[in-house]
């Protein structure tokens, strides 16, 4: 007779860490919507910064604790999509677009439909060997948690300054959608993998992240501020450098020329 097995394999607590990780994010994000609604607006952006964080740490627990899967890659795509996506969107809407509210919630819509339109993408192409970006050591567009907060620069100028006017709904929904653009657009933007300091500046690299560490305690509002002008005066110098990488690519016969496209082969 054949014997029953009680119980079973049990399940490793490497392979759940990371995936509660991401569900705190997702957590983070949808909380910082509370905040929003009472009106805490420093509170709801602190939850969304905290979501971004957690993000940043999960896929590197992941791999540390080499517990990937296609589960935890789906989960991250799901959560990142309510977290940088629907969150802001909603908190942008009741902090500033309410006001405008016919053109301001399209202007939502808009930031969270591209924050999804742009993970589905990255979740097709997961598996295809054809990248070109990505094989350059490039981003295409601004991903999600960097475009969730750009979004919220105007929003990081108003609780600095207290100047009304970073609040004007028109403002608000051209600049998040302006943000919707970049994350679904094929810019070519740099990585953090493509950027390596070179040695000799090793313990300058170390004393400005502990300056920039300290400035976020201080002053975090003006810190944001200045991290996001960072970033977009960056972007033109990513677009320049794959621009360089790309020909020498093609040079070398590892890249296909792109064709030039013929305006009478477009649908009408």
């Amino acid at each position: 007779m054949r014997k029953r097995r009680f119980g079973g394999r049990g399940l490793s607590l490497r392979s759940v860490v990371p995936n509660a990780i991401t569900a705190a994010a997702m957590c983070s994000g949808l909380t910082g919507i509370r905040f929003a609604i009472v009106g805490n607006w420093e509170m709801c952006l602190f939850a969304i910064i905290l979501a971004g964080v957690l993000d940043g740490i999960d896929g590197r627990i992941a791999r540390l604790l080499k517990a990937q899967s296609r589960f935890g890659a789906e989960l991250d795509s799901l959560a990142d999509s309510l977290s940088f996506g629907m969150a802001p969107a909603l908190i942008i809407y009741l902090w500033s677009l309410q006001d405008w509210p016919r053109f301001g919630w399209f202007a939502c819509l808009a930031f969270a439909l591209a924050a999804t339109l742009r993970l589905a993408r990255f979740n097709a192409q997961i598996d295809e060997d054809e990248q070109p970006h990505k094989s350059a050591g490039f981003l295409t567009g601004v991903p999600a948690p960097v475009g969730a907060g750009l979004a919220f620069l105007p929003f990081y100028l108003w609780i600095a300054t207290d100047i009304e006017q970073f609040r004007d709904p028109i403002l608000n929904a051209a600049w998040i959608a302006f943000m919707a653009f970049l994350m679904i657009s094929n810019i070519a933007t740099l990585s953090w993998s493509a950027i390596k300091p070179q040695r000799s500046i090793r313990l300058e690299m170390i004393f400005g992240i502990g300056i920039l560490f300290a400035a976020l305690l201080s002053e975090p509002w003006w810190t944001l501020v200045a991290i996001c002008v960072g970033y977009l005066s960056l972007m033109p110098l990513g677009i320049i450098k794959y621009s360089r990488v790309k020909r020498q690519l093609e040079a070398e016969d590892i890249l296909p020329p792109v064709a030039p496209l013929d305006v009478k082969q477009l649908p009408k």
